[in-house]
């Protein structure tokens, strides 16, 4: 392990502790929300709805506080944050589609909070008035103390902010403490509390949850300080993680005090109550100022380092661009170019004014990007993946309730907005792969183990349900070895027909040979190839190789094979061309004998260069010396005509018995055609009564020759007395696929 890589590891950026990331956390916590929408929020939903609207709110931040615990303990942890983090563990597509969100909601929070911050004056605005000889606008505020503050930071850097930090949460302590040891409003009675009561025509619960919502997002406002760290895996969780805990014994306590402190008319008009029920009434313009200050410290701290970390890794769009917003000045590396653009952006924010239009914003962005940490966390846990070990774990089931609250309670808040951020992200998404295709993205890996391990449970699943055998809902499942993938394309294409939609297919390509490192390598080649030849046939079938010394041999080990679908296979397809010698038939017979031997129903196509021709017509045909191969026969006629590349065609039945018996074949045939639903009408069933004295084979060439695809039956006693030449007959037929049922196969 590389000193790098070493959690322990000192010395990072500016070298701060734990205590940066908790102040930076509280302070954005309990913050201008707390102090200004806190009393609303009670005015209009009451007691129960403001506990409900802090338990949903943490439903989200919790399991997202915990989520970014888990991915912070997983990798080494530099600059960027919560972008860093994620986009280390799953790719930079990924963490670019959630940094730019994340980027976004930090710097419209510090728009956010100076626009609050200048509500702590407003006390003060016929003082300001008379002084000015203008009306009171927060903006005479906010600007210039916008621009006080960015210069500030713009030139001391990261360790002016978290002194300022110490200061302000200090204040904002002594506000508090004033705040809880206050009196009720003069005409309240001390310890009344209404449980239900609010105001008439009160504002709807979702929309004050959207309001006070961004009061809950603070908790991550110190991983923005992960590069500025000596401990970034010991620091991000213990310090968001006890911001969060103290925020929220703190809003129920507020809460309650409020509640129980003035009525709800004044709750909900009086945006500085707390300063009419808190022991030093002045205290609390001072405590929210100090509070908007710290949040504003903490966010543009860390909005443009996050910024610095998205150019640094290239997500701007040019060149030039990312260099200058990457670029670090002193020790720190500060980020002063970004910095710069995030002031811009916060500025223009400010200048609307309008405090509940910007916190909608902040929540909608917030939303997405917690809900999209608490999904992916969700998936690793469920993944299983050996790369994803944190030395700090959550629980899969609590990032599962965070991703579902948070996209459900953003469609809650606002359905346009909530759109307008998830397709924000998605195009973000496309635009980096679209310039970026060559960069990792660890999601499909992440989605990859989820189909993993979600196979792996259906399959064990499955061995427990009854075995196929004697079931009425038989479907193939096919195996096919064979040496010639790229030069028979018949066998393959029949073999993805047959596996389309009902079945399934297994398809091993053979290579003759010991496996050895070269025979290995060649492998891998011709498994890429049967890749490409699949996805040209829009096949669905599976594909691998499989190197042996004989073809005798890899039909022995693959018949042995499980299944891919979690089922056995049930049945194998051999293959010849009219144009194959006859060591090819000898191999079919080995593989017949093999198959029977596992008890495997078995199908042979004799192929030439007919390639099924328009695709418009099969032909069954049935006889006497087969009768068990009825159903099977008929039930791949189906499934052949339900592909598309079928589209249109009739399948025709021709029954030889002899004429003794054509009478009870005629009834059974038909009856079990209707009772299956099988497309085959009346009209194309065709009983033929047989004596010696008919030539079958010319009469299968009479009716058949034309037919694109001939489906005949045989068993084993026959290829016993007739020997492999069986396939060979009917010559003058065109592709002709044999079939031989081991298995009992009911069509209901």
């Amino acid at each position: 392990m590389s000193s790098s890589d070493n959690p322990e590891t000192t010395g990072n950026g500016h070298g701060f502790g734990t205590a940066p990331v908790f102040l930076a956390s509280i302070s954005t916590i309990l913050g201008a929300i707390l102090f200004l929408r806190f009393g609303y929020a009670v005015g209009h939903v009451g007691l129960p709805g403001t506990f409900l609207i802090i338990l949903l709110g943490h439903l989200v931040t919790v399991p997202t506080a915990l989520a970014i615990a888990e991915i912070a303990t997983n990798r080494r942890v530099e600059g960027g944050g919560e972008y860093f983090i994620i986009s280390r563990s799953f790719g930079t597509t990924i963490g670019a589609s959630i940094g730019l969100s994340l980027y976004i909601s930090q710097a419209i929070s510090v728009a956010f909070y100076m626009i609050a911050f200048a509500e702590a004056f407003r006390p003060l605005s016929a003082w300001i008035t008379s002084v000015t000889g203008l009306p009171f606008d927060p903006r005479m505020i906010s600007i210039p103390a916008m621009i006080f503050l960015a210069v500030l930071v713009l030139f001391r850097g990261a360790k002016i902010g978290v002194t300022l930090l110490w200061i302000v949460v200090g204040m904002l302590a002594v506000s508090l403490g004033m705040f809880f040891l206050g009196s009720p409003v003069e005409g309240v009675a001390p310890g009344q509390i209404e449980l239900l009561s609010h105001i008439e025509s009160p504002d709807s619960f979702i929309f004050v949850f959207a309001i006070v919502f961004p009061a809950f997002t603070g908790m991550t406002a110190g991983v923005g300080l992960s590069g500025d760290l000596a401990n970034p895996r010991r620091s991000i969780p213990r310090g968001i993680l006890a911001a969060t805990a103290i925020g929220l014994l703190v809003y129920f306590a507020a809460v309650l005090k409020l509640a129980s402190s003035a009525t709800p008319e004044m709750l909900a008009t009086d945006q500085l109550i707390m300063s009419r029920i808190a022991l030093w009434g002045p205290i609390i313009p001072i405590g929210l100022a100090a509070a908007c200050l710290s949040s504003a410290i903490g966010s543009i701290l860390v909005a443009p380092r996050t910024l610095q970390a998205l150019t640094a890794d290239g997500i701007a769009p040019s060149k030039r661009a990312n260099e200058f917003l990457a670029k670090g000045v002193g020790s720190g590396n500060d980020p002063r170019n970004a910095t710069l653009i995030t002031v811009i952006l916060a500025l223009v924010t400010i200048a609307t004014g309008n405090i509940n239009f910007v916190a909608r914003i902040i929540s909608m962005f917030f939303m997405v990007t917690y809900g999209s940490l608490c999904l992916i966390s969700f998936l690793e846990h469920f993944a299983a993946r050996p790369s994803f070990r944190p030395s700090f774990r959550s629980r899969w089931y609590i990032s599962l309730i965070g991703a579902v609250m948070a996209f459900m309670l953003m469609f809650q808040m606002d359905p346009v907005y909530a759109l307008i951020a998830l397709l924000f992200m998605v195009g973000i998404n496309r635009w980096i792969n679209a310039r970026r295709p060559q960069d990792r993205d660890d999601l499909s890996a992440i989605f990859h183990g989820v189909m993993t391990q979600l196979t792996r449970y259906i399959q064990i699943r499955l061995q427990k349900i009854l075995p196929w055998k004697q079931s009425e809902d038989w479907r193939p499942s096919i195996i096919m070895v064979n040496g010639r993938s790229f030069t028979h394309t018949s066998p393959i294409q029949l073999f993805s027909w047959l596996c389309h939609r009902f079945g399934f297919g297994t398809y091993l390509h053979y290579i003759e040979g010991l496996l050895s490192p070269e025979t290995y390598r060649e492998s891998r080649s011709v498994m890429a190839q049967l890749i490409r030849l699949r996805e040209a046939k829009h096949s669905a079938i599976y594909v691998d190789t499989m190197i042996s010394p004989s073809m005798r041999s890899a039909l022995a080990q693959s018949l042995q094979v499980p299944g891919i679908s979690g089922m056995e296979n049930n049945t194998i397809l051999l293959e010849f061309s009219t144009h194959d010698e006859e060591s090819v038939l000898d191999e079919i017979r080995e593989g017949c004998e093999f198959a029977l031997s596992v008890d495997m129903n078995r199908l042979i196509l004799r192929h030439g260069d007919h390639f099924f021709g328009d695709r418009k017509s099969i032909h069954i045909w049935i006889t006497w010396h087969d009768y068990n191969n009825v159903n099977l026969m008929i039930l791949l006629a189906y499934i052949l005509i339900a592909h598309h590349d079928w589209e249109g065609a009739e399948i025709n039945v021709f029954a030889a018995f002899p004429m003794e018996e054509v009478e009870e074949q005629t009834k059974k045939l038909t009856e079990m055609i209707s009772r299956g639903r099988i497309p085959i009408t009346r009209k194309n069933i065709r009983i033929i009564p047989t004596d010696a004295k008919i030539d079958f084979a010319r009469l299968a060439h009479t009716t058949s020759s034309d037919a694109d695809l001939v489906i005949m039956g045989f068993t084993q006693d026959r290829i016993d007395e007739k020997g492999m030449e069986l396939f060979r007959r009917y010559s003058e037929l065109k592709d002709v696929l044999w079939v031989s049922a081991q298995q009992e196969i009911l069509i209901e």
